[in-house]
């Protein structure tokens, strides 16, 4: 059987040129302390953490994460590598939960749950690569014949522009797009305003025929959520995103159940008992989890199926290919994100940067092929926009 023999951690750190990010450029849980609201500049993901598990074989699995690279990057190399060295990654569940109950008075959530997941990731592309298949087909094969995606950008801006970009993209194909929310609580009625004329410009740029969506990336509270949704409902949006942060719950489930908008959250949840304890109180229509913050395919795997019961829509937040091997292979995934290619700005785009083989959409949808074992990702040759730390 294969054994690992190594894990190798690298920070991969853009240092090239960065789009500017003009004021309400997209709201944040940082505006309430911010001098500036809008401002998502201190939430830049500008280094991303690549994970490579190497077995005896010669076979390399790859994992990543793009939250707080430094801090996680010392975390595996401290207390996970010595958990996996002389273990099958076959033996996922056991690795998974050697992890996670060693490292449960520091770890749990946050940080500890990055690293477990970047950890995860390459465990199960390391699988996939040893029994010749995608992950995908591991967790139980295709259960579309594509993958519908919708298209994630549309910060605040201009509203000439922001219908250009809109229109763009539904003449592109996609048959829902997501903007960003501007304002927040700090700007008032005339705030308010604003953030109903980006929907009304989104909207009217891509016709009744189109999903509007509008992340509020945890830049609201509860009363001014109150307020927001009512003035939203006539736009028939499908829903509006992290409008509070993320550890109100009770805040969720209040706005759930005013009915105006489907509220959506869950990037920022962490373990299948984070999110049982979430859909028990009724928190979201939707799930949003990231597959490389959540713990992995190995906790994914299980939260898309908590989901499934509780007959709440999975559609995992940043697309990219961990999440779409999970939304594609599982019923309770109806759509996933996809992030375009574009010059970097808030960092999300850097994957485009780092990995080969990410899926370009056409006509709304990507797919994934089924001769390409693991994830199907191989690392590019850096360019010189990168600094790497090992």
């Amino acid at each position: 059987m294969p054994q690992i023999t190594d894990v190798r951690t690298t920070i991969w750190e853009w240092t090239g040129p960065v789009a500017p990010m003009p004021p309400h450029f997209c709201t944040t849980a940082s505006d309430i302390v911010a001098d500036v609201t809008g401002s998502i500049a201190g939430f830049r993901f500008l280094g991303w953490l690549i994970c490579e598990i190497e077995c005896d074989d010669g076979t390399v699995g790859i994992g990543n994460a793009a939250l707080a690279p430094h801090a996680v990057k010392t975390t595996i190399d401290t207390y996970l590598k010595p958990l996996l060295i002389g273990t099958d990654p076959l033996d996922n569940e056991y690795i998974w939960q050697s992890m996670y109950r060693r490292t449960l008075p520091f770890g749990r959530k946050g940080i500890g749950m990055t690293a477990m997941s970047a950890v995860d990731l390459a465990v199960w592309d390391a699988r996939g690569k040893i029994l010749g298949q995608p992950v995908f087909k591991l967790l139980g094969g295709r259960t579309k014949e594509k993958l519908p995606v919708y298209a994630s950008r549309l910060y605040s801006q201009p509203l000439e522009d922001l219908h250009r970009e809109a229109r763009a993209y539904a003449e592109a194909g996609f048959s829902a797009v997501k903007l960003r929310f501007g304002w927040g609580p700090k700007d008032g009625i005339a705030g308010m305003a604003k953030n109903v004329e980006l929907v009304r410009t989104a909207r009217e740029a891509v016709g009744p025929d189109v999903d509007i969506m509008a992340d509020c990336y945890m830049g609201w509270n509860v009363e001014y959520g109150r307020r927001m949704l009512r003035l939203l409902e006539p736009f028939n949006m499908r829903w509006v995103e992290e409008p509070v942060i993320a550890d109100d719950l009770a805040g969720y489930a209040e706005l759930r159940a005013l009915g105006h908008v489907a509220i959506s959250g869950g990037e920022h949840e962490y373990t299948l008992a984070g999110f049982r304890h979430a859909l028990d109180l009724r928190a979201y229509d939707i799930v949003q989890f990231d597959v490389n913050r959540v713990g992995g395919i190995t906790a994914a795997r299980k939260i898309a199926d908590l989901c499934e019961a509780y007959d709440i829509p999975v559609i995992p937040h940043a697309g990219q290919m961990h999440n779409y091997h999970i939304s594609m292979s599982s019923y309770a995934a109806p759509i996933a994100e996809y992030f375009p290619k574009v010059p970097v700005e808030v960092g999300n785009e850097l994957f485009w940067y780092i990995f080969d083989g990410e899926p370009v959409a056409e006509d709304g949808f990507v797919n994934l092929a089924d001769d390409r074992p693991g994830f199907g990702l191989t690392l590019q040759e850096p360019s010189e926009h990168f600094t790497l730390t090992r």
